[in-house]
């Protein structure tokens, strides 16, 4: 899926206002080019984003139960188990019951899971540096220092609780 920037630079700026006076409208659009840039560079994987970072955190953290991994992405219970429950069907996640609460099971990644997340990083980092190609390397510090304080302040209103540490 290209993404043709010279429609929208042909556009007068006071045309596309006042939807591109909203941050929400944007940062929407901004999420469905990184998913778009993100499926074409990971393709072969069959994964999509979310599941990528799911993959991603047990890769970090190990073993964790579905509250923590929810905790970890930003995603409510309901959606992390779904995720889990694709992911455990294609053998790249293990879960078992936790010893320490029988209502909870803990996952982990697979060495399946492992070697999938490790041989797509270097494309999706890709997709990552395509997002942001229009930007100097400031520009995106100053981008992605701007994105984490405003995640961070307003966490609270996220569908899924964020752990921030």
């Amino acid at each position: 899926m290209a993404l043709d920037s010279r429609a929208m630079k042909s556009r007068p700026r006071e045309l596309r206002l006042p939807l591109w006076s909203r941050p929400g409208y944007l940062i929407r659009r901004l999420h469905q080019i990184h998913c778009a840039l993100f499926l074409e560079e990971c393709k072969e994987s069959g994964l999509t984003p979310v599941q990528y970072g799911l993959l991603s955190a047990l890769t970090l953290r190990g073993e964790l139960d579905q509250g923590s991994l929810a905790e970890e992405l930003g995603l409510d219970r309901t959606s992390t188990a779904e995720v889990l429950s694709r992911l455990e069907k294609r053998k790249l996640v293990a879960r078992k019951p936790n010893p320490r609460d029988r209502r909870a099971r803990l996952a982990r990644i697979t060495p399946r899971g492992r070697s999938l997340t490790a041989a797509m990083f270097s494309n999706m980092q890709r997709a990552q540096d395509r997002m942001c190609a229009p930007l100097s390397q400031k520009e995106r510090d100053v981008f992605m220092a701007t994105l984490a304080r405003l995640i961070e302040a307003n966490n609270e209103y996220g569908r899924g609780a964020l752990r921030i540490d």
